[in-house]
């Protein structure tokens, strides 16, 4: 029997995704199934850390370049300089996008790290979504400060304020195998 009453599921197609009480799935549920969250904000640490690193090397070969380029042109190759910035922030999206929206639901770092991120109704990412968590998580950091992450303390979930927003949930996979998985929207 779960938190939501034997026979009172709700749904039409029999696959108890949807609850009449309006709750979440409970395979995300962190009173169900509390390994899904265990060290999750920990693991998200460093995860972040992982990307970071990825984003910024091609970023770096591509300063690095520009500066001897120019250094060959006579200075006229230093004019790329303005382009980094706007190419940078396209590749975040495209990375954020494009990993999170992907097979496995996860960036470089999160699979490094054993996580994976689900909408709220357990269905996997996709690029849209990706890009936008990337995009909400910047905007929540530079305008309401760093302290912001502490939400994450503060929920079953450890979902942090960007995830809360879009309706997404950060769950550990190494124990993953052992809950039955969202179905997939396509």
């Amino acid at each position: 029997m779960s938190q939501y009453g034997a026979g009172n599921t709700g749904s039409t197609t029999g696959d108890n995704t949807w609850r009449s009480g309006g709750g979440m799935d409970p395979a995300f549920d962190p009173w169900l199934h509390p390994e899904l969250f265990r060290g999750v904000l920990t693991r998200r640490f460093f995860a972040f850390l992982i990307d970071l690193l990825v984003l910024s090397v091609p970023v770096i070969f591509a300063v690095i370049f520009i500066a001897v380029f120019g250094v060959i042109t006579l200075g006229l190759g230093w004019a790329l300089f303005w382009l980094v910035s706007p190419a940078s922030i396209v590749w975040a999206l495209v990375y954020y996008g494009s990993s999170l929206g992907g097979q496995h639901s996860a960036t470089l770092g999160m699979r490094v790290m054993d996580l994976e991120m689900r909408t709220w109704y357990g269905a996997p990412s996709y690029f849209l979504l990706g890009a936008t968590h990337a995009v909400v998580f910047w905007i929540s950091i530079s305008m309401l400060t760093p302290l912001v992450l502490l939400v994450g303390l503060f929920n079953g979930r450890k979902r942090l304020l960007h995830d809360i927003v879009l309706g997404t949930v950060v769950v550990n996979t190494s124990v993953r195998t052992q809950v039955v998985q969202g179905a997939r929207t396509w």
